[in-house]
């Protein structure tokens, strides 16, 4: 037994994540070319290695002849019989070949046809390693900013986070770990080239999977989501067991499962509301914290309309537009909002066939919506988002005023 070659194919073997039949494949092709190297050809040559052991055996396959004309595949018929009596003119003798008699030359090409080999198949487990894990996510620690870009070590491999992928204002320290969303995985004679994302839309709904149990068996189902990287996301959720409440799930115990995502994305807010298959409700649950009078939505035209209490206005539009954008995203319809004294100035009431009072006919329509129960932490930011329309100059008491006046 060949322990010592048997226990290196080993170690290869769980290391590189190399089978032993491959490597020892390529041992075979190695004598075949040393061969070739000390001889001038190896077309009669054959390798015999035992798979358990590791003992293997070179020989030459000669044809017994009474004039030898070429001594590399031709035997002549004395000399085989010295190797056996039963020989005769026309039979196949295997000649053993001593690999230990190779020249300097033939070795060191053998030692290369083995190396090479060894690169190639370690290079391609650890593509087909990385490519299974393609549109998934991972955790990476930075090792250093190349230019824009930031080199992020996976283990065996580097992955290059491009400036186009990274939220803008991020900055990583060196040894940090994140987590990142593995975009493409490209096969290159140095190795796989892996390229990630901090700023693709999946990798929040990767985060849930590995966050909420829920998520990941698929009691609750993402239907959409909708990202602006490092400001917020909107994921519409749905049950598919009627004893789940979805965004409950999504949020957990006082938001700890949320939480902790906002927090690996470094405080991105995320609302998260209930999917409906009528498209009037999801446009109103989409622009949430906001609320919403009516929605009038036109299912071919892909368009809404959608009407909120004066004091609502600036936070269903939301800062720049960004709470509106998102719900347009998030559900597939263009959403034209209109505040009730704009609604009622344009005939909207009437021309949508809406029975609207002046005094105080939607005076409940808060009370009610509170009642259907919004959580802790819609409300929380909710209260974050008014702070920052009131930031960016878009008071609620000079939106009132202003509709007074008009």
């Amino acid at each position: 037994m060949n322990k010592e070659l048997l226990e290196a194919l080993n170690i290869l073997e769980k290391e590189n994540n190399i089978s032993k039949d491959t490597l020892l494949e390529a041992i075979e092709n190695s004598l075949l070319t040393a061969c070739k190297n000390h001889f001038g050809k190896a077309d009669n040559v054959k390798v015999t290695m035992n798979r358990d052991t590791c003992d293997f055996s070179v020989y030459a396959e000669k044809e017994v002849v009474e004039e030898v004309e070429d001594p590399l595949l031709q035997i002549s018929l004395a000399e085989a019989k010295m190797t056996d009596p039963k020989y005769d003119v026309g039979d196949i003798v295997q000649c053993p070949i001593d690999s230990k008699k190779f020249g300097r030359i033939a070795t060191q090409n053998a030692k290369n046809v083995i190396l090479q080999k060894i690169r190639e198949e370690g290079r391609k487990a650890l593509y087909n390693d990385w490519y299974c894990q393609e549109k998934e996510v991972v955790t990476g620690i930075v090792q250093r900013y190349l230019g824009k870009n930031v080199s992020i070590n996976l283990g065996k491999v580097d992955a290059i986070l491009n400036e186009a992928e990274m939220v803008k204002g991020e900055v990583f320290k060196a040894t940090e770990r994140i987590k990142v969303y593995v975009l493409e995985v490209k096969d290159t004679p140095k190795g796989p080239r892996i390229s990630v994302s901090r700023t693709h839309p999946d990798l929040v709904k990767r985060l849930f999977e590995s966050e909420v149990a829920e998520v990941k068996d698929g009691t609750v189902e993402m239907k959409a989501i909708a990202r602006e990287a490092g400001s917020r996301t909107k994921i519409a959720v749905k049950s598919n067991d009627q004893n789940v409440d979805p965004v409950g799930a999504c949020v957990g115990l006082n938001g700890a499962r949320v939480n902790a995502i906002v927090n690996e994305l470094r405080g991105e807010k995320i609302d998260i509301i209930n999917w409906d298959d009528n498209p009037a409700y999801l446009i109103e649950n989409a622009l949430s914290p906001a609320k919403v009078i009516c929605v009038v939505a036109d299912e071919d035209s892909k368009e809404a309309q959608v009407i909120v209490p004066d004091y609502q206005l600036s936070l269903a539009i939301g800062k720049e537009g960004q709470n509106a954008r998102l719900a347009a995203r998030l559900t597939g319809y263009k959403i034209d909002i209109k505040s009730e004294t704009q609604a009622r100035e344009m005939g909207l009431f009437e021309e949508l066939g809406l029975d609207y009072q002046e005094d105080g006919g939607y005076e409940d329509y808060e009370s009610d919506y509170q009642e259907d129960g919004d959580t802790e932490y819609q409300e929380d930011y909710q209260e974050d988002d008014q702070e920052d329309y009131q930031d960016g100059g878009l008071e609620e008491d000079s939106l009132e005023e202003d509709s007074q006046e008009k």
